[in-house]
């Protein structure tokens, strides 16, 4: 290499350009300098190392036929410049069709992938490049080039990692834009692209789009992630750049879109989680062809991540690289996914790789005499896309065996979802004129194996369960989501809680637990339960209360239009999340009512630019739509709304217009759909009103993580307090933790369960149930077996001893065969997806769980069923909305705000006074509570109040005289519960009167709770600050005022990450910045360590209390805290009524 001009100690890029050589020199590049090769600067490929190679691979050619090859590759041309890199690349990788002067026509290779040591690699600087523009001849010269047999393979562009304003973008530029309209003849070899200033160093291809040039950060299989900055260099040259690596990738990891489709222009390379997840399954899975286990591995890739890519190069590498295995020589794929939308877009990709695939036809399977058939017709190849339903086992279309073949492979994505069908699961149906029919249900996994017994099913899912593993196999490898998000193939999500105020009352929701409990103690299903608890949800019955819906929909509006004005410019789509589809229609019809609009249908929103081309593309599209399938028993308007019978019509194109960046569609409501596997990078917020938790969180908030020019994270905007839940589901999914059953779990649970088996089966010796086991005999014989079997049950007089909290007890023969199927079934649903259990152990144990259903169902103990409990709960929700119990003394169905004079006047209006003592004690008790999760400050004054009443009270009443008697006596107590009571509301009064006073200073809640603690600590410590005002009677102090809003601030920004509160880092540097605004603005004027610590208790305490708990129920504020709900929306346009 030339020795670098001396810069007097400056660092040039020059230097980093040789440095960059050198790396590539260690790793078995040779280095040439441009300029001393013999060439024309209108030529790029260097013929001698072209013509070397040839003459060493194909030395049955001649040199002037040679010369011919080497012409016909110079002078390649297409359609389009992209048509022509396409065509070159497949010279590149499949050799070249050339027709000698004697003999056949032969492919020429122009690349040994076999052998790479005879191959020629150069890397190249100083390689000039000569063009003409308008007339003018001139130059351009690509940093470095690396050439393998003369072909320029890929081109680097590099900047000074010295100079702060030389970026990998300026980069980019010169390769995407300038290089492609000044010397394109180069570009046409050049499928890759590599930029870097020595801190990024990213990889690409010739088109691919800035923000999704990636780093690598693997060089080989199981090495931990590198991701310090300044190692990018060195482990993209080891990890890409290793000549045997880089010709790997360069033949199966480049993605071209099927010849016929050129136009679209779309080249993809792999980035390194894709490149070594394939290449991990790909050996799994030929282990699995030769032990025959049938399970292929599951793949951990984080939403966004692109799995359906990894799917295709693993398909490429089956098709192409194990041609030497007899047992897979071209397989056939299968893609599974588990609903259609799913279907439809692996199609979209699939059906334009054909000649990526190389498995030949790929096709979309639309019933299972297609599969059955396409499958039966072929030895070898094919693609094939379903969805799981196409293998349901149903009683009028018994699937039986598809295919027996050994080289079925069959890919599941969204793996998590394809087997939570559990065999447990036994449906029972009435008819009217028919006697209940037991039906057993299989799981997935089972029923796929036994339609193909001898493929081998790999599972593929952001978010796994513990029975993914236990149906496709170990985790291979693992790509999570902070690791997408640090290597920027997502975008960080930003959680912002605008919750409803809310108070949670505790003790209703405890029995209401206690209740289930004490229900699933008396042998019902944990189906039933959650079927239950999702039904009698309060959740549901509070969040489709109408005034929260009009609340919600102007919060909404307020956010999402305050947010577009700021970036006018940039498309920013905006989903929300209901918790059920009548309440999202409700939402819809808010939205309708208040901003109409909205509904206007137009191509293109006011103020967005599209060319006659694009509107031509689109369809009039309001700005708002819901998306949800019809039901049944839908009212007329919204089933008409939804499309009725046209359905699924119109949930299409709604889906094409949403995926459409300049669409008139910006805001999608739904429940259900669209919240998994739905991509639309310019979809920014998720506004959520659902209870959401584990893999669904994951999934449904992961739609707003997808790259997209300009965003710089997406937001979830949460209505309904899912903080806890996504820390708890951020550590699954987004870092090291595993779902997966160990070996012991499974071995364990087998061992339990096959000892529960063995006890059931000694209780019914005296019953055949082979009849029960065959699924081929008789329905009516099978269900007179269960009626039989429950007679067993109820006529056993038997007593038997079973352990308890309270010991040994004697139970019924019902009671104890109820709980023993219970403990078989928990361990049944650990290790039956194991495959761990025979089939006669599997049909043995869900015949015993269809005959306790079958007990349970005619036992007359309708309590544990879901309709009865459903009914039970419902009491105990309606109390719970009212406060419990409160509602005894309320006109039945009213919701009133306790705060409220009218609800004064009607606690005034009840009788019992001693009971309405207590209903105010526990009220206000409940209230302090809550006011002190915000307000520790001010909740303790009113709690010294409630007591010293509360003790007055008892005081009075025990020195009243034990000699008066009858009407003296009771009028007396009457008179000192009467004034307790008022003192009581007097307190409940002054706390409304504190609670409200934020809005008469303008500031929001938590402002005011650390107003009052600034103020507080002023008076306990005696130091000056400010100067006291009183406004409508309240105390105003604007320096404390300015310095409550400026701390709350900084808690907000540093809780806008997700997983602020588990980063130590976060929460520290929060204390530390409080502490720097307080110092900074003179408080104390003194020095005091006590007063930092003090209001840092309060801040711990806005910390440990500013998100809602994870439980069932909840019980809205009354309306005039419910504002609160929208209560900061001044934020939105960041203004305020003080200076």
């Amino acid at each position: 290499m030339a020795k670098l001009k001396n810069y007097n100690g400056r660092y040039c890029e020059s230097e980093y350009e040789s440095a960059f050589i050198a790396f590539l020199e260690s790793v078995g590049w040779h280095y040439l300098a441009g300029n001393q090769i013999l060439r024309s600067y209108r030529e790029v490929l260097i013929a001698e190392d072209f013509k070397a190679f040839i003459t060493k691979t194909s030395p049955n050619l001649l040199p002037e036929e040679i010369e011919q090859l080497y012409n016909t590759v110079c002078l390649v041309g297409s359609t389009s410049d992209f048509a022509t890199l396409h065509k070159v690349y497949k010279w590149m990788v499949d050799g070249i069709q050339f027709m000698p002067q004697y003999g056949l026509p032969l492919m020429v290779p122009l690349i040994d992938f076999e052998s790479v040591e005879n191959n020629i690699f150069s890397v190249v600087n100083q390689f000039t490049v000569e063009y003409t523009n308008n007339g003018q001849k001139e130059k351009r010269r690509p940093d470095v080039l690396l050439f393998v047999n003369g072909m320029p393979l890929c081109v680097i562009e590099l900047k000074n990692p010295a100079d702060d304003k030389a970026t990998i973008y300026d980069a980019w530029e010169q390769i995407t834009i300038r290089y492609w309209r000044d010397i394109p003849q180069l570009l046409h070899y050049c499928p890759l692209a590599c930029i870097s200033d020595g801190v990024k160093t990213r990889l690409g291809t010739v088109r691919t789009p800035y923000e999704h040039f990636y780093a690598w950060r693997r060089v080989n299989d199981g090495d931990k992630i590198s991701t310090m900055p300044f190692a990018e260099t060195e482990t993209m040259i080891k990890g890409v750049y290793k000549p045997e690596r880089f010709l790997e990738i360069f033949r199966d990891y480049i993605y071209f879109q099927d010849e016929a489709f050129d136009y679209s222009e779309k080249e993809i390379v792999c980035r390194y989680p894709q490149f070594f997840a394939t290449r991990l399954l790909k050996n799994s899975i030929l282990k699995s062809i030769q032990e025959k286990t049938g399970k292929g591995g599951t793949y951990f890739g984080a939403t966004g991540c692109g799995k359906t890519y990894t799917m295709a190069f693993l398909a490429r590498q089956l098709a192409l690289r194990c041609n030497n295995i007899p047992e897979i020589g071209s397989p056939t794929i299968v893609l599974i996914v588990d609903r259609e939308e799913l279907q439809e877009q692996g199609l979209h990709l699939f059906a334009k790789s054909k000649e990526f695939l190389n498995l030949g036809e790929v096709s979309l399977v639309k019933d299972r005499k297609m599969l059955r058939s396409e499958l039966g017709s072929r030895e070898s190849g094919g693609f094939y896309i379903c969805t799981i339903q196409k293998f349901c086992d149903r009683k009028e279309d018994k699937i039986g065996l598809i295919n027996s073949r050994h080289n079925i492979i069959c890919f599941s994505d969204e793996a998590h979802r394809t087997q939570l069908e559990h065999s447990r699961k036994i449906q029972f149906s009435k008819d009217a004129d028919e006697n209940m029919k037991a039906l057993i249900s299989k799981p997935y996994a089972k029923v796929l194996k036994e339609a193909l017994p001898n493929a081998t099913f790999v599972g593929f899912t952001g978010t796994p369960i513990a029975e993914t593993y236990q149906t496709f196999g170990d985790e291979i490898d693992r790509y999570t989501m902070d690791q997408a998000v640090a290597d920027g193939l997502t975008v960080s999500i930003k959680y912002h809680p605008r919750i409803a105020k809310i108070l949670l009352d505790t003790e209703k929701v405890k029995q209401i637990e206690s209740y289930y409990k004490s229900c699933a103690e008396d042998g019902a299903t944990e189906e039933d339960i959650e079927a239950s608890k999702k039904a009698m949800s309060s959740m549901e019955i509070i969040l489709g209360e109408p005034s929260r819906l009009e609340r919600l929909a102007t919060d909404i509006h307020d956010h999402y239009t305050a947010s577009f004005e700021n970036e006018p410019d940039r498309i920013q789509k905006a989903m929300i999340v209901c918790s059920n589809r009548q309440i999202a229609y409700n939402l819809l019809l808010k939205f309708k009512e208040k901003y109409p609009e909205w509904f206007v249908e137009k191509k293109v929103s006011e103020g967005t630019t599209a060319t006659q081309a694009e509107l031509n593309e689109l369809k009039p599209m309001p700005f708002i739509a819901m998306v949800a399938s019809v039901g049944s028993n839908d009212k007329p308007e919204m089933y008409n709304y939804l499309g009725g019978v046209a359905n699924d019509k119109r949930s299409k194109e709604l889906d094409a217009a949403f995926k459409q960046e300049k669409s008139n569609f910006h805001i999608v409501v739904v429940v259900d759909m669209w919240i998994t596997g739905f991509d639309v990078p310019c979809l920014t917020y998720l506004y959520n009103d659902k209870p959401l938790k584990k893999h669904l969180l994951i999934q449904t908030i992961s739609r707003v993580n997808r790259v997209y020019p300009g965003k710089d994270y997406g937001m979830v905007i949460d209505y309904i307090g899912i903080r806890e839940n996504m820390r708890e589901a951020m550590k699954i999914y987004g870092g090291d933790s595993s779902v997966a059953p160990t070996a012991d779990d499974v071995e364990q649970a087998t061992e339990v369960f096959r000892e529960e088996l063995e006890v059931l089966k000694t209780m019914f010796t005296g019953l055949d149930l082979k009849p029960f086991l065959n699924p081929e005999n008789d329905p009516l014989e099978r269900y007179r077996l269960l009626a039989k079997a429950a007679e067993y049950v109820f006529a056993s007089t038997e007593e038997l001893n079973t352990e308890g909290k309270k010991g040994t007890q004697k139970v019924t023969f019902k009671t104890y065969f109820l709980k023993t199927v219970k403990r078989m079934r928990l361990s049944y649903d650990i290790c039956q997806p194991s495959g761990e259990l025979s089939e006669s152990e599997s049909a043995l144990a869900q015949c015993f769980m269809a005959i306790a259903g079958f007990v349970r169902k005619m036992s007359g103990t309708t309590e544990l069923d879901t309709d009865s409990m459903n009914r039970t709960v419902s009491k105990m929700v309606e109390e719970a909305l009212r406060y419990n119990q409160v509602e005894s003394v309320l006109d039945a169905g009213e919701e009133e705000d306790i705060f409220s004079p009218e609800y004064f006047e009607k606690l005034s209006d009840v009788k019992m006074p001693a009971t309405k003592l207590e209903l105010l004690v526990k009220l206000i008790r409940e209230q302090i509570k809550e006011y002190s999760k915000t307000n520790k400050i001010a909740a303790k004054t009113y709690q010294q109040m409630l007591e010293e009443t509360i003790a007055l009270y008892h005081e009075r009443r025990k020195h009243l005289s034990s000699e008066e008697a009858g009407i003296a006596q009771e009028q007396a107590s009457e008179d000192i519960i009467k004034n307790a009571t008022e003192q009581a509301l007097e307190i409940l009064r002054q706390m409304n009167e504190s609670r409200e006073s934020f809005r008469k200073i303008g500031l929001t809640f938590e402002e005011k709770a650390f107003y009052d603690i600034l103020l507080s600590l002023r008076d306990q410590y005696n130091f000056e600050y400010g100067v006291d005002k009183e406004i409508d009677g309240v105390v105003v102090n604007d320096k404390c005022w300015k310095l409550a809003k400026k701390v709350k601030k900084i808690i907000d920004d540093k809780s806008s990450f997700s997983d602020w509160l588990n980063n130590q880092n976060i929460r520290n540097e929060l204390k530390f910045d409080i502490k720097i605004c307080l110092v900074t603005n003179g408080y104390p004027p003194q020095y005091s360590p006590e007063v930092f610590s003090k209001v840092m208790e309060q801040v711990e305490n806005f910390d440990e209390n500013s998100d809602m708990p994870d439980t069932t129920i909840y019980v809205f504020s009354p309306p005039q805290t419910m504002s609160e709900v929208a209560e900061e929306s001044a934020t939105y346009n960041n203004t305020t009524n003080h200076s």
